[in-house]
């Protein structure tokens, strides 16, 4: 029985670790628009078939902003795998929003 490098070990466990991510927007603006559509490409592109994403439109369920604790929009949050991350802005960064993640590339 052959075994796997530590290398290969890791990269096997990375791709079983499933994603639970919600993104906060407000409205159609332009800045959601740009990160729903930038979050899925990445998503898609890096962790295809192991993630949920649940878009949360602040606009139409405003307390949301006050018990989440909402302060800049858009804004993801990352609640597993753990540690819980935020992360502001259009996700245009890709590097940027995989480091979020915790994605190595």
């Amino acid at each position: 029985m052959a075994s796997e490098e530590p290398e290969e070990l890791e990269k096997n466990n990375e791709e079983q670790i499933e994603f639970v991510l919600r993104l906060y927007v407000i409205g159609a603006s332009s800045n959601s628009v740009r990160a729903i559509t930038n979050l899925k490409q990445i998503c898609e592109t890096h962790i295809k078939g192991r993630y949920t994403l649940d878009i949360i439109d602040v606009y139409q369920q405003k307390d949301i902003a006050e018990t989440k604790q909402l302060i800049a929009l858009p804004l993801l949050i990352k609640t597993l795998p753990l540690p819980e991350r935020r992360l502001i802005g259009d996700m245009s960064d890709t590097n940027r929003v995989l480091r979020g993640l915790g994605i190595n590339v």
